[in-house]
């Protein structure tokens, strides 16, 4: 526990007295960082476009919803790389650098599995009562979320794609695995494994992903690549003092990450599952991890995320896909993209191998519409991206 040793227990509070306002503050990373942030002491308060899931965690705290950022006069303000340009204030890399240096931390990157890497960490201190802190990017049922403001190990998914692990100082680093997946940021390959490398030479504890072997014993979440976070995930604990007779039981009850593999649920016979996945790599394994699943066919609805992606990964998109049994692709979720010149969603499914079952649709409902016809007793259906393709997957399901 903080505080001073004179018998009386005291919060721990390195930010009293601080007034800091987030814009972006629906995100599920500075949704979290306002939740640690107001727990050790700071008011908080901020800006986002709409409502989102997030906001849940901090009843309480005043948002201003509206079209443009906006900033209060006399606070600190903490930016979301999403609006950097729009907005003057402290990155976030910047605040949770700070953050990481107030707390012994365990910090998880990679181009993939980060969050759910991540949040095995977390479920397994906490089941084991050593009332971890965590800053997760993505929600975990099990945990109740994806915040938290324990006094043990601070837990925390550190980004990549716009260079916030730099700056980061834990005393556990994992990396999960490297590939070139952001390429508005790096210009090759070599340039990311040069920032991989670079931040692990400043951190006492490493573990590399790709250099351990995948756990053999069972998970609740199905996929070689989830083996292979969960070995990740144990050797980070066992350098933070959980030895793996004591963290595997606990981890095998895992369940996952919201939009992670995520059932939706069943009907007629079909099963939808909806999953994150938005790069090829992480698309291959979804799939084989469906087969793994279901004694019937994997039907995949996909929607490509960023212009820029889609551009440099088409073919790769068309390779992973397909793998599936049937592929219908969407038009391109933009984000934080403006659109480019002859880039579109028809590329990926121009990629798909010949004689695949196939379908085009411009908006998700029209997807939806077409793998529903498609399914039959016993399939999988996938729904697949990092936008908005989550609400087809309730669309398949109310259409059966």
């Amino acid at each position: 526990m903080h505080g001073v040793d004179d018998g009386f227990v005291r919060p721990y509070r390195p930010l009293d007295g601080r007034r800091i306002w987030f814009v972006g503050i629906g995100g599920a990373g500075l949704s979290s960082y306002a939740f640690l942030a107001r727990a050790w002491g700071a008011e908080v308060a901020g800006w986002d476009r709409v409502e989102t899931p997030y906001l849940r965690q901090l009843d309480g705290v005043e948002v201003d919803l509206g079209p443009e950022p906006v900033v209060r006069e006399g606070w600190e303000t903490v930016v979301s790389t999403a609006y950097a340009e729009q907005v003057q204030g402290r990155p976030r890399a910047e605040f949770l650098a700070e953050v990481v240096s107030l707390q012994r931390s365990i910090v998880v990157s990679g181009a993939h599995g980060k969050t759910t890497t991540t949040g095995m960490i977390a479920f397994v201190l906490a089941e084991l009562g050593l009332d971890p802190a965590y800053l997760i990017g993505g929600e975990i049922p099990q945990l109740r979320g994806n915040a938290a403001a324990g006094d043990g190990w601070l837990v925390v998914e550190g980004d990549e794609s716009d260079r916030t692990i730099e700056s980061l100082r834990p005393e556990i680093a994992v990396v999960t695995n490297v590939e070139l997946d952001h390429h508005a940021t790096f210009a090759s390959a070599a340039e990311l494994e040069e920032l991989f490398e670079g931040w692990l030479a400043q951190v006492p504890h490493v573990v590399r992903g790709w250099e351990l072997e995948p756990v053999s014993f069972e998970l609740a979440i199905p996929g070689e690549h989830n083996r292979r976070n969960a070995a990740a995930a144990l050797a980070a604990l066992e350098f933070a003092g959980v030895e793996p007779v004591t963290a595997e039981p606990v981890l095998a009850r895992f369940r996952g990450a919201v939009r992670r593999f995520e059932l939706v649920g069943e009907r007629g016979g079909v099963t939808v599952v909806d999953d994150y996945a938005h790069h090829p790599s992480e698309i291959a394994a979804t799939i084989a991890a469906a087969r793994e699943r279901t004694k019937g066919r994997v039907l995949v609805l996909f929607q490509p995320h960023l212009y820029s992606r889609t551009r440099h990964l088409a073919h790769e998109f068309g390779a992973a896909l397909s793998t599936a049994d049937a592929v219908c692709v969407t038009e391109i979720y933009r984000a934080r993209e403006e659109p480019l010149e002859g880039v579109g969603g028809k590329l990926v499914l121009d990629a798909l191998r010949p004689g695949l079952l196939a379908g085009w649709a411009p908006t998700l409902e029209d997807g939806a519409a077409i793998v529903s016809r498609w399914a039959r007793e016993d399939d999988l259906v996938l729904t697949l991206g990092a936008g908005d393709v989550d609400r087809a997957a309730k669309l398949i399901l109310e259409s059966r």
